[in-house]
């Protein structure tokens, strides 16, 4: 019986010639996560500063700094459907342009309202950067390369937010360590907000030095110019007019993906959308960014000098980093699954102590020295296993998990949740902590408890997979 398969392309081995220039191109596109990561964590140097100049309680200040997450869902459901219709390129490029006009704002308010307006704009912007990053770096990407280049989206966030907590602690010591100080004739969380305007700008520039998708080239018929970023990015050695093939056979075989072609299955979704889902949310319910945006009040919460606070929140992000280099040399190697595995066991170990710590009261305004030192140490394993499994996987997932003919649209609706749940956790955490802060961090621990069965039951490995095989 005569096989009717059709020709292979090699793409599953494809190296290219020059991986640095692939790895540059990646890192353009991984920019926005860097502008994510900045954007998101900045925030962190100028609450209690918005807290004394607007003189609001924490359930305001929670809507102030919890309000751009909304952004960040609107953005992230949107980007899918305008990156297929003008493509990923013009999408970094909208992004750029929003991220330095709330840096411009959000450095220059008139009053309360206008600053919240300014931060919905970058949280727009976040949003778009987080599906686009992911989804354009898992396009352009070589399959055996695809898990490390695929990190560079986290690794970029995760230095952005190191970087942004440098940039306030250095501009806090220039204010004398008063965060309403006067640093270039504004306050000090004034220039921390407006400091961002710089990687903006980087950013949009950086978007016209790399290629397009080539599966939106082909999309809109540019088969030659597709080819020619297949040569660029998967070398010369693939067969490339079978490559352009089989990725014009697989749009083909698909319709763009709409809303509509993600409904189905017993609950609404269709259950591999239900998973992306549940990623999304495992990854913020655990209380990542508590640890991001509210470090610096936490620590003074528990008697922490001002200075002292915003280094433990740098230092903090250096072990943000370090655990996603890990998760980078790993993630081709042992694989998704057990690294997501290997982190929540970790971060189920980091919470409860946190939580233990925190239960003690404070003696003359501090936790007693051992739950002091116990509170920071566990604080900082927490990131760190957060860093090295789910907050590396989670967007290697996003990017690999679908199939083609639901990816763009799955991927917006898994990274809105994302940024639902997002909002969530840090809407609630200051009036929670006002409440009982040991039992805040005893939520968190159960939710990372509660995501060992749900990797194990529902989650399928992704590892050396082409994105035509996730069918």
């Amino acid at each position: 019986m005569t096989s009717t398969a059709p020709p292979k392309s090699g793409a599953r081995e494809a190296h290219p010639e020059h991986l640095g220039h692939v790895i540059f191109i990646a890192a353009a596109a991984a920019m926005g996560g860097f502008l994510f990561g900045y954007d998101s964590a900045v925030i962190n140097g100028a609450v209690e500063a918005i807290r004394s100049r607007y003189d609001i309680g924490s359930a305001a200040l929670a809507q102030v700094i919890a309000i751009a997450l909304i952004g960040c869902a609107i953005g992230a459901a949107t980007a899918g459907r305008i990156a297929d219709r003008i493509g990923r390129i013009r999408c970094m490029q909208i992004s750029a342009v929003m991220f330095t006009v709330s840096a411009v704002g959000s450095a220059l308010p008139f009053s309360l309202y206008d600053l919240a307006f300014w931060r919905i704009i970058g949280g727009f912007a976040i949003g778009m950067a987080s599906v686009i990053g992911p989804a354009y770096i898992a396009e352009v990407a070589p399959a055996a390369y695809r898990g490390r280049l695929g990190s560079f989206q986290q690794a970029a966030i995760v230095i952005g937010i190191a970087i942004s907590q440098l940039v306030n602690w250095g501009i806090l010591n220039a204010a004398d360590g008063d965060q309403r100080g006067q640093v270039m004739g504004l306050e000090a969380w004034q220039v921390m907000l407006g400091v961002m305007v710089i990687p903006a700008i980087l950013y949009g520039l950086l978007s016209f030095a790399i290629p397009e998708s080539p599966r939106f080239l082909i999309s809109v018929g540019r088969d030659e110019r597709a080819r020619e970023v297949l040569k660029e990015v998967e070398g010369d050695k693939i067969d490339l007019d079978v490559r352009v093939a089989e990725i014009d056979h697989a749009m083909k075989s698909e319709h763009k993906s709409t809303f509509k072609d993600l409904l189905g299955g017993t609950f609404f979704f269709k259950p591999i959308v239900w998973v992306g889902i549940g990623l999304s949310v495992f990854q913020q319910f655990v209380g990542i960014n508590v640890a991001f945006y509210y470090s610096s009040t936490l620590w003074q919460s528990v008697g922490v000098d001002p200075t002292d606070s915003f280094l433990y929140s740098f230092t903090t992000s250096i072990i943000n980093i370090i655990g996603t280099v890990i998760a980078m040399i790993f993630v081709d190697r042992i694989g998704r699954r057990p690294l997501a595995l290997i982190g929540s066991v970790g971060m189920v170990v980091g919470l409860a102590l946190e939580a233990w710590a925190f239960s003690f009261d404070l003696v003359d305004g501090k936790l007693p020295a051992t739950q002091g030192w116990v509170a920071l140490i566990a604080a900082h394993v927490f990131v760190l296993f957060f860093a090295l499994s789910w907050g590396v996987v989670v967007w290697v997932f996003l990017g690999e998990m679908f199939p083609n003919r639901i990816r763009a649209a799955a991927l917006g609706v898994a990274a809105s949740a994302q940024w639902i749940a997002n909002w969530a956790i840090t809407a609630s955490f200051p009036s929670l902590a006002d409440w009982n802060l040991s039992a805040t961090y005893v939520i968190y621990t159960i939710f990372a408890a509660l995501s060992i069965p749900f990797v194990l039951k529902y989650v399928k490995e992704t590892k050396g997979k082409t994105l035509e095989e996730m069918g």
